[in-house]
């Protein structure tokens, strides 16, 4: 995380951030995540039968890695001086573009679109985030997510 002061937000419109370090994305993860969601798809939790389909094993949920991005942004996010709580305001848009085999690496790549204060002290940015998969050319996912930043 980088802390910006109020009055230098204007340079943080369309800025490339610093990108998250890797994580390596498990079967244990994908298994907790499948419980925690019930969402036990086979081929996210049996390497078996997934392994016959055209992912040839399991791959992760893209919820799963949507849901990575909290994790991720604790690296790239900008946080207002003053702020004394933040909230998840929702996406413009979400894709997922290619799936996550299980035991790939991931990361992701942020740039702060834009930061405007909607009210006193109430700060909304849009940041579009793509996660990457370590190898290969086409990325997870893309999407615009937007934060809530409550200043003090």
């Amino acid at each position: 995380m980088k802390t910006i002061k109020r009055e230098d937000i204007a340079q943080y419109q369309n800025v490339e951030l610093e990108s998250s370090e890797w994580h390596t994305v498990t079967q244990e993860q994908i298994n907790q995540f499948a419980d925690c969601t019930l969402d036990h798809q086979f081929i996210h939790i049996d390497p078996e039968k997934a392994s016959q389909t055209p992912f040839g094993g399991t791959i992760a949920h893209g919820f799963l890695t949507l849901s990575m991005l909290s994790h991720f942004s604790e690296q790239f996010a900008l946080v207002i001086e003053g702020t004394y709580m933040g909230v998840n305001y929702g996406f413009d848009s979400v894709r997922f573009i290619s799936p996550v085999k299980v035991g790939k690496k991931i990361r992701a790549h942020a740039k702060s679109l834009e930061i405007v204060e909607k009210r006193p002290g109430q700060f909304m940015s849009r940041t579009e985030v793509t996660v990457e998969i370590e190898g290969e050319e086409k990325p997870a996912l893309k999407a615009v997510w937007i934060g809530m930043q409550m200043v003090s």
